[in-house]
């Protein structure tokens, strides 16, 4: 077989491989990067992009519908799913056309096939090896589905969600999860009739307790059915319908059944375990700083046991570069890595849930402000809240937000877990007047014991 030689070779073009590519060309290395589709991976093509695209038009579907709230004479006359498509896939094609652009830019190789890692030091693609003295893996994750349920016809996942042609009139949803409730949204938005089957008790399950009630509330007031700790039994699919059996002996009837039950790490057909790389269900075995059991072999993403986040993967990708050129660069902490859910409204969270805090910390303070009391989310009319979990006398643990928009705050958010700020270090910190930001303000004004618009 012919070879070619570089300092660095990486099997997977997502998030975690292309920004690991980026930093180690930034760095002086030579990269090979493999991808067997499209570069910029399930985020850019199938998840994080399109799926925010469509909750954008959701959210003006919403807007229209509701003008005359503000005094906008405004109506929803219908929605367009062509055109709904074409402004999606605009965004995607903009942003695609501009990371090839910059890999090319980098001198990056990028090498177009399905690579095969057989050694720990090579990926074989279409009867070439590439070999490096580091290996990358980074070949992300899938659409889960559920044995004994065929996707096909009327039963999707969000790979084909995205690119359904019609609005359905009824949806059911199996998962309620961050897929499941985003999903939900949109077609909420676009006037369908949507239940929502989780059989966990809640609602975006991963989040703190306060942030699924106030979700379960705001979808409640939408119109949205949630079944929870409810379990699906099965599926059958009849002419135009799907009709969907639940262990209570219910039966829901819809149009279209979105499977939405989370997603799998992508490691088989890869040559993973032949090579005898370490796994556990399916996902890569690494310690702290990235490195698989065989000398010289990363793994960053959703191939790694963890959140799910394309810019958890983006992250380590960064990481591992500047761990392979000498940087020492310091261990990502997961709780730190902030999470944002953009259904209406959004959740947004760093660090730990209130549970998490007391099992860690034993001694809490949590304090809940209402946006009721925040100017912009009154213009905005939303509500929701924002809750604070403090160690007992220390450092803020953990700012869970529901409301619209404040997966815009978790910039701030990140900033007080990821610098351990006591309430009394955010509290003289001045917020632009009037800003959703200003809530984050009051929240620590009220924790450091001096409230303002606060009531009790």
């Amino acid at each position: 077989m012919p070879q070619q030689a570089a300092d660095l070779v990486i099997l997977g073009g997502g998030s975690g491989g292309y920004a690991c590519a980026l930093r180690a060309a930034e760095l002086g290395m030579s990269v090979v990067l493999v991808e067997k589709d499209k570069l910029g991976g399930t985020c850019l093509h199938r998840g994080c992009i399109p799926t925010k695209a469509l909750l954008h038009a959701a959210e003006v579907a919403d807007h229209a519908r509701d003008g005359a709230n503000v005094g906008v004479l405004s109506q929803l006359i219908g929605i367009d799913m062509a055109g709904v498509h074409s402004y999606k896939d605009g965004v995607v094609s903009r942003l695609y056309k501009g990371l090839q652009g910059l890999v090319k830019s980098r001198k990056i190789e990028l090498v177009a096939g399905a690579g095969t890692f057989h050694a720990p030091d090579a990926v074989e693609v279409d009867g070439t090896v590439y070999t490096g003295r580091n290996v990358v893996l980074a070949t992300g994750s899938y659409a889960k589905t559920l044995p004994d349920l065929e996707i096909g016809g009327r039963i999707v996942t969000s790979d084909q969600a995205l690119t359904w042609d019609s609005v359905p009139q009824k949806v059911v949803i199996l998962g309620g999860g961050v897929i499941g409730v985003e999903f939900a949204s949109v077609y909420r938005s676009f006037g369908a009739e949507v239940t929502v089957v989780e059989a966990l008790p809640r609602l975006v399950a991963g989040e703190d307790e306060f942030a699924s009630k106030l979700l379960e509330r705001a979808f409640r007031r939408r119109k949205i059915t949630a079944k929870t700790g409810v379990r699906f039994t099965g599926a059958k699919q009849a002419n135009d319908t799907v009709a969907v059996s639940l262990e209570s002996g219910e039966e829901l009837e819809a149009d279209l059944l979105l499977v939405a039950v989370g997603r799998g790490p992508n490691t088989t057909g890869h040559g993973y375990e032949q090579a005898g790389l370490a796994m556990d269900r399916g996902f890569v075995t690494t310690d702290e700083r990235l490195r698989t059991n065989l000398p010289g072999v990363y793994a960053v993403g959703d191939i790694v046991a963890g959140l799910q986040l394309a810019h958890r993967g983006f992250q380590q990708g960064i990481f591992v570069a500047e761990d392979i050129a000498g940087l020492e660069p310091a261990v990502i902490d997961e709780a730190g890595i902030p999470r944002v859910t953009y259904c209406d409204p959004e959740v947004a969270s760093v660090g730990l849930t209130e549970a998490q805090a007391r099992e860690r910390h034993g001694e809490i303070e949590t304090l809940t402000y209402d946006l009721g009391g925040n100017g912009k989310s009154q213009i905005l009319q939303t509500s929701g809240a924002i809750k604070l979990v403090r160690a007992k006398d220390g450092p803020v643990v953990g700012i869970h937000m529901v409301g619209a928009r404040v997966g815009e705050l978790i910039g701030e958010a990140q900033l007080v877990y990821n610098w351990e700020a006591e309430p009394g270090d955010v509290a003289p910190l001045v917020h632009a007047h009037p800003t959703q930001n200003e809530a984050l303000g009051e929240a620590h004004l009220a924790l450091a014991g001096k409230p303002l618009h606060t009531h009790g």
